[in-house]
């Protein structure tokens, strides 16, 4: 997986009266994972979807399933994501007060742990717990709405980050999470990143096919 670099369209952005199309859009595409944002309006000042939406959102895809939780306490609800069939489930470094015990729940639960970090957060903080986090989704907007101009000093963290996993031996992949297209896809994954969430430059591009096939071309070449 390390050396494959990953897709992964963000649901956000897809067409929610035509969900099912969508779902089976990405489905039949390049791309390796869905992402999924679940908005509380608390943590983030926006509203997506919640379980529901998930569980029918799991009844279609079928490829892994990499949910990203912008709520406060997530530990309330990692058993309920892992029965709605979560694969990777990703809480904000932000939102967690017991960091290492809420990704020991997650692992216990059968999913794969990721933690989240704001463009504020700096990446040392995650030092102590480098060798327990499967996935570490860099924010490279302001979380709670799609469609925002992508932060240079991005590029800066993912090179920290994939210096700190080498330097730790940690099997750690890093997601990217906003603002992705075909212009920093090549500059990401050149920095460090494993893996792209691309929501708008999907959805609204006139052929989401090729734009997902074009994404994981830049990402592996």
């Amino acid at each position: 997986m390390k050396n494959n670099k990953l897709i992964a369209p963000s649901i956000l952005a897809a067409d929610f009266a035509n969900l099912q199309r969508d779902i089976e859009m990405v489905n039949s595409s390049k791309a390796d994972w869905f992402h999924i944002d679940i908005m509380d309006g608390v943590f983030v000042p926006n509203i997506s979807f919640g379980m529901p939406v998930l569980d029918a959102i799991n009844k279609h895809a079928k490829k892994t399933i990499d949910v990203h939780l912008m709520i406060v306490d997530p530990d309330r609800y990692i058993n309920t994501f892992a029965d709605l069939g979560a694969d990777v489930l990703t809480v904000h470094y932000e939102a967690c007060t017991h960091l290492h015990r809420t990704l020991q729940a997650i692992k216990a639960a059968g999913m794969k742990a990721g933690v989240a970090l704001n463009p504020h957060t700096n990446v040392s903080l995650l030092e102590d717990v480098i060798q327990d986090i499967d996935l570490i989704c860099v924010m490279s907007v302001n979380p709670g709405f799609g469609g925002q101009s992508f932060i240079e000093n991005t590029y800066r963290k993912v090179g920290q980050l994939k210096e700190m996993i080498l330097n730790k031996n940690a099997s750690t992949l890093i997601e990217i999470d906003g603002g992705v297209t075909d212009k920093n896809a090549h500059e990401l994954v050149k920095a460090g990143a494993d893996v792209l969430v691309a929501g708008s430059f999907v959805f609204k591009s006139n052929d989401p096919l090729s734009t997902i096939e074009d994404l994981k071309n830049l990402a592996n070449n």
